[in-house]
């Protein structure tokens, strides 16, 4: 089971770094064509291209920002590390789904199995944080049985 966790672990910073990626990437584009675009002889059109490309460099340095600090909460997190009770990188089973309480990253496929990656900070991750097996709690009309907690 501390294989899974470890592979859980792996494909959250593997998403975690294709975000990073992508962001700069995209950040890298942005700042090309502010350098790229030439004064014409219309000038307002120049600055509003300028103005543009800063403006997506700008929303793309924060998501560079906010990918960094998902990486952050993925450090403090020790895949081999288990516990009763239900903290960040522990791999619960219920009846409804099976999380790795982790970053969100949404739905992972390991194994074949599905699991869903929340953060400790989300609504469910609120709800399944400090729970021990057999622990029950409702969210959004739905009974969750909390089956095991690796």
């Amino acid at each position: 089971m501390l294989q899974l966790k470890q592979k859980l672990y792996n494909a959250c910073l593997s998403y975690v770094q294709s975000r990073i990626n992508t962001t700069q990437q995209a950040i890298n584009t942005a700042q090309q064509a502010g350098k790229d675009d030439t004064k014409s002889s219309a000038g307002d059109k120049y600055e509003t291209g300028r103005e543009m490309a800063q403006q997506e460099e700008n929303r793309n340095v924060a998501q560079l920002n906010e990918a960094n600090k998902l990486k952050v909460a993925l450090n403090f997190i020790n895949p081999t590390h288990t516990s009763p009770l239900a903290e960040a990188g522990s791999l619960i089973f219920t009846n409804k789904g099976n999380f790795y309480l982790s970053i969100s990253a949404g739905t992972l496929n390991v194994d074949g199995q599905v699991y869903f990656a929340v953060s400790p900070a989300s609504p469910i991750g609120l709800q399944l944080k400090g729970k021990r097996r057999g622990d029950e709690f409702s969210l959004n009309g739905h009974l969750y049985s909390i089956q095991n907690i690796i």
